[in-house]
C-alpha cells in the first residue's frame, strides 16, 4: 500500500510537471517584478518629464512676458520723446496717447501727466480723466521716482485694479515734465491675460502669476486675482532661483509645478498640474498591459516545454518591432512576421491598427496645429512652414497682406457672432478669388495674407484689386457694405528672408490704411 502511494506521488511529480512549475514561479515573478519595476520607473520618468516640461513653459512665458514688457517701455519711451516736444499742444498729446492705447492694444488705458500728476491727456476718453490729479498709488510712485516703472497691482481712479509701465517725460536739457504711463487691467480682458490665457487647462493643470509681494495677478479664477498667498514652500522657493520645479501640496492635492522670474517686473510665473492627472494614463496602461498580458503568459506557459522557441518567436519580433514605433517601414515589418496563431496574430493586428491610428492621429494633430478653427485657412504656424519651405527651394513669389476696414465698428455696432461670420465670408472670398496654388493664411483677428508662389508683382497687385471688388460687391445681410485694404510685395531669394516681403505688404497695407482705405497698395521696394 505505501509502495503504491510512494509510485503513485512519484508518478505525479515528474520531471515534465516540475520544469512546468518552475516555469510558471519563474514568469510569475519576473513578470511581477518587471511590471512593479517598470510602473515605477515610468511613474518617476512622467513625474521628472512633467516638472521639467512646466519648468521649461514657465520660463518661456516668463521670456515671452519679459520681452513683451520691454516692447511696451521701448513704446512708451518713443511717447515720451514726443510728448516732451509738444508738451503745451494738448491735441498731440491726447493723439500720442490713443496711439498707443489703439495701435498695438498693449494697454488697456494711456494716460500724461504733468510734474504734479495732473491729468493733460487720456486715452480712452471714456475714462474722463482730463484735468484731474492722479493720487493713486502708481501715480504717486512714478511722480516720485521719475524713472521708467512697473507698479504694483492698486485700485486706479477709474476703480479698476491695475498695473501701470510708465515712463518719465524730460525735455532735451533735463527738465521733468510728467510722465506718460499705461495701465493693464487685471481683472478684465488685457495683453496680459492674452499672453498667458493660451494655456489650455484640460487635466486640471493651470498657471499663475505672483508679484514679489505673492500677490497674485494672474489665476484662471478671476476671483483669486489680487488675493495675496500666505508663506508656502513654493511661493518662498521662487524667490531663491530665476527658474525650476518641484512637487508641492495644494487645495487640490499633491501638484508638479514649474516656475520661472520676469526679470524687468520680479514677477513669479507658475505652471502646475496635478500629479493624479499626469499619472493617470500610467495606471491605465498598467491595466491594460496587466490584463493583455495575463491570458497571453497562461497559454505560453502552458506550452512552453514543448514550443518555446515557435510560440516566443513572433512575440520576440512584435515586441522588437513595437520599440521602433518610429521606424517608416516598422508596419511592413509586422505584416512580414509569422503570426501562426491567435494571440500573436491579434497582437499584430491591434498593433498595426495602433500604428495607423498613431499615424492618423499625429497627422490630424498637425493639421490642426497649422489652421485656423474659424476660416480653415493657414495660422501663424502654418505661415512660418510655408515659409521656411519657399526659402529652402528659393522660390519667388507675391504676399498680399489684408485687412477688413473699420471692422472693430462691426463688432461694436452688431455683435461679435456677426463679426465671426464676417470675417468667414471674408475667408470664403479669399478662396473663390485664390488659385489652387495660393496659400491662403489667416494671421490676426481681421487680418489676411495670401502667398502666390511664382507670382510677378503685377499680377498680384492685379489679384489683389480683384479680391478688393469683390469684396466691396458682397451683400452681407443685416449689415452695412464692407471694405478691404490691400498690400502687396514681392520677394526674390537675393532679397534676404522671406519675412521681409510680409513686412512690406504690412507697411503697404498701412500705407493704404493711411490714404483712406478700400484700396490695394503696391510696395516697389
Amino acid at each position: 500500500m505505501l509502495r503504491s502511494l510512494l509510485s503513485s506521488s512519484l508518478f505525479r511529480i515528474d520531471l515534465r510537471r516540475l520544469i512546468l512549475i518552475l516555469a510558471v514561479m519563474s514568469a510569475f515573478v519576473t513578470l511581477a517584478n518587471s511590471f512593479y519595476a517598470s510602473y515605477r520607473v515610468q511613474r518617476q520618468l512622467l513625474i521628472d518629464n512633467t516638472l521639467e516640461e512646466n519648468r521649461v513653459y514657465a520660463t518661456k512665458l516668463a521670456a515671452s512676458t519679459e520681452q513683451f514688457i520691454k516692447s511696451m517701455q521701448k513704446q512708451l519711451a518713443y511717447s515720451a520723446v514726443i510728448a516732451a516736444s509738444h508738451f503745451d499742444d494738448p491735441a498731440v498729446l491726447q493723439s500720442e496717447t490713443a496711439r498707443l492705447k489703439y495701435q498695438t492694444d498693449s494697454f488697456n488705458s494711456v494716460v500724461i501727466t504733468n510734474s504734479q500728476g495732473k491729468v493733460l491727456a487720456t486715452s480712452p476718453d471714456s475714462l474722463q480723466l482730463v484735468g484731474h490729479v492722479l493720487t493713486t498709488q502708481g501715480a504717486l510712485e512714478a511722480l516720485k521716482e521719475r524713472r521708467p516703472l512697473i507698479s504694483k497691482p492698486y485700485i486706479s481712479a477709474a476703480q479698476n485694479l491695475v498695473i501701470v509701465i510708465s515712463t518719465p517725460v524730460f525735455t532735451a536739457d533735463g527738465k521733468y515734465l510728467g510722465y506718460i504711463g499705461g495701465t493693464i487691467y487685471l481683472k478684465q480682458k488685457s495683453i496680459l491675460n492674452e499672453l498667458l490665457g493660451e494655456h489650455f487647462y484640460r487635466d486640471g493643470s493651470y498657471i499663475t502669476v505672483l508679484d514679489e509681494d505673492r500677490r497674485i495677478l494672474y489665476h484662471r479664477d478671476p476671483n483669486r486675482i489680487g488675493e495675496v498667498m500666505p508663506p508656502r514652500p513654493m511661493t518662498e522657493v521662487v524667490k531663491t532661483a530665476t527658474n525650476g520645479s518641484l512637487m508641492v501640496e495644494g487645495a487640490a492635492g499633491e501638484m508638479l509645478a514649474g516656475y520661472a522670474v520676469v526679470p524687468s517686473s520680479g514677477w513669479d510665473i507658475v505652471t502646475l498640474r496635478p500629479t493624479d492627472a499626469t499619472l493617470k494614463p500610467l495606471d491605465g496602461l498598467m491595466v491594460k498591459v496587466l490584463k493583455h498580458l495575463t491570458p497571453l503568459a497562461v497559454l505560453t506557459l502552458i506550452f512552453v516545454w514543448l514550443f518555446s522557441r515557435l510560440i516566443a518567436r513572433p512575440l520576440w519580433l512584435l515586441a522588437r518591432n513595437a520599440n521602433e514605433m518610429d521606424n517608416p517601414d516598422v508596419s511592413l515589418n509586422i505584416r512580414d512576421i509569422p503570426s501562426w496563431y491567435f494571440e500573436s496574430n491579434q497582437l499584430k493586428r491591434a498593433l498595426l491598427i495602433g500604428i495607423s491610428l498613431l499615424q492618423k492621429k499625429i497627422g490630424k494633430l498637425k493639421f490642426e496645429a497649422q489652421t485656423d478653427p474659424m476660416t480653415g485657412l493657414f495660422n501663424r504656424r502654418g505661415l512660418a512652414m510655408t515659409l521656411e519651405s519657399v526659402a529652402q527651394v528659393r522660390q519667388q513669389f507675391s504676399v498680399i497682406a489684408l485687412d477688413i476696414d473699420d471692422f472693430k465698428s462691426i463688432n461694436d455696432s452688431y455683435g461679435h457672432d456677426v463679426g465671426d461670420e464676417v470675417i468667414k465670408s471674408m475667408a470664403e472670398q479669399i478662396r473663390h478669388n485664390a488659385r489652387e496654388t495660393d496659400i491662403l493664411c489667416r494671421v490676426g483677428g481681421e487680418e489676411f495674407l495670401v502667398l502666390l508662389p511664382r507670382t510677378a508683382l503685377a499680377e498680384a497687385e492685379m489679384i489683389a484689386e480683384r479680391l478688393r471688388e469683390n469684396v466691396e460687391s458682397l451683400v452681407l445681410p443685416g449689415i452695412r457694405p464692407i471694405t478691404i485694404s490691400l498690400g502687396v510685395a514681392h520677394w526674390h531669394y537675393l532679397q534676404g528672408e522671406p519675412d521681409t516681403s510680409l513686412k512690406r505688404a504690412d507697411e503697404a497695407l498701412y500705407k493704404a490704411k493711411q490714404d483712406g482705405r478700400n484700396r490695394v497698395v503696391v510696395s516697389l521696394e
